[in-house]
């Protein structure tokens, strides 16, 4: 809205042309995402709180995690609404891959709500019954999918890239729609397995859309994606913003979330942010790579799906609990060391992300 408002007035007033600039609206789209979080923060806070919208936890988990019921839940509500204003604010609202995003980001995000609608308000402990929340996640992201695929117009947009070998690219036909569902849901249930300490998943949200931001940047403009040999996907550079918009958003909600949490955020902020990290990954033909810089989320599905295939094959349990962070916590783990370490190798991994950008 008001990069549309900027652009034609900067005919007349010069120095408003650098709001052209993706960087600097980049730029602003973090700024208006973290002011939007710190402000809206508290209020929402108090009034989740007010109405008792509250944390229920397992008892058969790790026994520090007790003193945490009751602590306000369904805060990735604010995350959302900080995504879409800085978004919808400084984004080229004629940008296709913006309401793509918005829409898969904003339709999960419902997903999620009303399941934490119903634990917690509704006080129905299954929530969402899986079947519909996969039945509606894999609605969503098939929309998602079908409208990337019908509207791609270069055969690139729908290929899949190997990161390193410069010139190994698979041509993907129909397979797209698949590969795009599987990316969006699969990546959307592995935020919402990891998002179970306080800060725990945030923070590799926040580095993974900022690199995602950086690989939207590149890819969107051809010179840069010639020298650094990755398809050109015109109009993706438009998502820098709304990758900000994430790092701006997810780094206010830490500001409340980190040990000890003020505010959790909910199926209805996990679900969406995974859903975003993976289209944007998508659009910009990374899913290799998110596959890599989102390790932790990977462990993390990875280990319950080994748990629950352990079980009921042999009977015994490969870790004391999944997903894994739980397992180091029941070793003894304080609950911020498995967080920072966590963290840690999120970072690691995001670096080798960044690194197949030059090494081709």
């Amino acid at each position: 809205m008001l990069h549309f408002l900027l652009e034609q007035l900067s005919g007349l007033i010069g120095f408003l042309s650098v709001f052209q600039y993706l960087t600097f609206r980049g730029i602003l789209g973090v700024l208006t995402a973290l002011l939007i979080s710190l402000f809206v923060g508290p209020v929402m806070i108090r009034k989740l709180s007010q109405y008792q919208i509250g944390q229920s936890v397992r008892d058969d988990g790790p026994q520090s995690h007790l003193s945490k019921a009751g602590t306000p839940t369904m805060g990735g509500a604010l995350i959302l609404v900080a995504v879409a204003v800085s978004t919808l604010l400084w984004s080229d609202l004629g940008n296709r891959y913006v309401w793509i995003t918005l829409f898969v980001t904003l339709s999960f995000g419902a997903i999620g709500w009303v399941d934490d609608y119903r634990k917690v308000v509704e006080k129905n402990s299954r929530g969402l019954p899986a079947r519909w929340k996969y039945f509606w996640q894999s609605v969503c992201g098939l929309i998602a999918a079908f409208a990337l695929y019908f509207t791609a117009t270069l055969s690139q947009e729908t290929a899949l890239i190997v990161p390193v070998f410069k010139d190994v690219a698979f041509s993907l036909g129909p397979a797209f729609i698949l590969l795009t569902y599987l990316v969006i849901v699969g990546s959307s249930n592995a935020v919402n397995l990891t998002d179970g300490l306080d800060g725990l998943a945030i923070m590799p949200t926040v580095l993974v859309a900022g690199a995602l931001g950086l690989f939207a940047y590149v890819s969107g403009n051809s010179v840069f994606a010639n020298y650094l040999h990755i398809p050109y996907i015109p109009g993706s550079g438009e998502l820098i913003i709304f990758c900000g918009a994430m790092v701006g958003a997810g780094l206010g909600f830490l500001w409340f979330n980190t040990y000890p949490a003020q505010v959790f955020m909910g199926d209805v902020g996990a679900l969406s942010l995974g859903a975003a990290l993976g289209i944007v990954a998508v659009i910009v033909r990374q899913e290799i790579v998110l596959f890599i810089m989102g390790g932790v989320f990977v462990m993390e599905t990875v280990s319950v799906i080994l748990q629950v295939a352990s079980f009921k094959l042999t009977g015994r349990r490969i870790f004391r609990m999944a997903p894994l962070h739980h397992h180091f916590e029941l070793k003894g783990w304080p609950e911020p060391r498995v967080i920072v370490r966590f963290w840690i190798i999120t970072v690691v991994l995001v670096l080798v992300g960044l690194a197949t950008l030059k090494v081709r």
